[in-house]
């Protein structure tokens, strides 16, 4: 299983590499980036797009032909709708997340930006981002560019992952430890 991982993180990485070369020569990494982006919120938000990258029983120019007209549709760049077809020629859409994630690492990498996940509640509010990313900024010591997610089942409070380290403030975090210390009690 290891094997398996490393080799669809190699190939993400390899894929990555490619774009984002290309993107570099033509001046387009915050473009792609943006648009990687989106499809990355894309895929989180269907099931059937997830489906669509990941089945096998499709063929090549089915899946090529769903993800040009996905990508046409949603707006994204001559580029990324070209390395999306090419990606489908190869019957490697299934690595279509790593290769995002390795995209937005590279580009992170090259402006000197940390990325900080944080998952809340409810949604936050400009001024609320832009706090948090002054604390967290203040805290790391350099850019730090925050990816929000909202998970209601927390309660309340927010849960944030920089690099490795995690705070976990979250109600419901809380209210666990709390439960296991009363079970303690009893």
């Amino acid at each position: 299983m290891a094997s398996e991982t490393t080799g669809v993180s190699g190939l993400a990485e390899r894929y990555a590499a490619a774009l984002f070369d290309i993107a570099d020569e033509q001046r387009t990494l915050d473009q792609v980036g943006s648009d990687l982006r989106q499809l990355r919120t894309m895929l989180a938000a269907s099931m059937d797009l997830l489906r669509l990258v990941r089945s096998p029983i499709l063929t090549r120019g089915e899946q090529g032909k769903a993800i040009s007209a996905l990508a046409s549709h949603a707006g994204f760049s001559l580029l990324v709708r070209d390395f999306l077809a090419v990606v489908a020629k190869n019957r490697r859409l299934f690595a279509i997340p790593a290769m995002i994630e390795a995209y937005l690492e590279k580009l992170a990498e090259r402006r000197g930006e940390i990325t900080a996940g944080v998952i809340t509640a409810r949604p936050l509010s400009e001024t609320q981002l832009a706090l948090l990313s002054d604390q967290l900024q203040r805290s790391a010591g350099r850019r730090v560019s925050v990816e929000a997610r909202v998970d209601p089942g927390l309660i309340g409070g927010m849960i944030v992952k920089v690099g490795s380290r995690m705070v976990d403030g979250s109600l419901k975090s809380q209210l666990q430890r709390l439960q296991l210390a009363m079970k303690g009690i009893g």
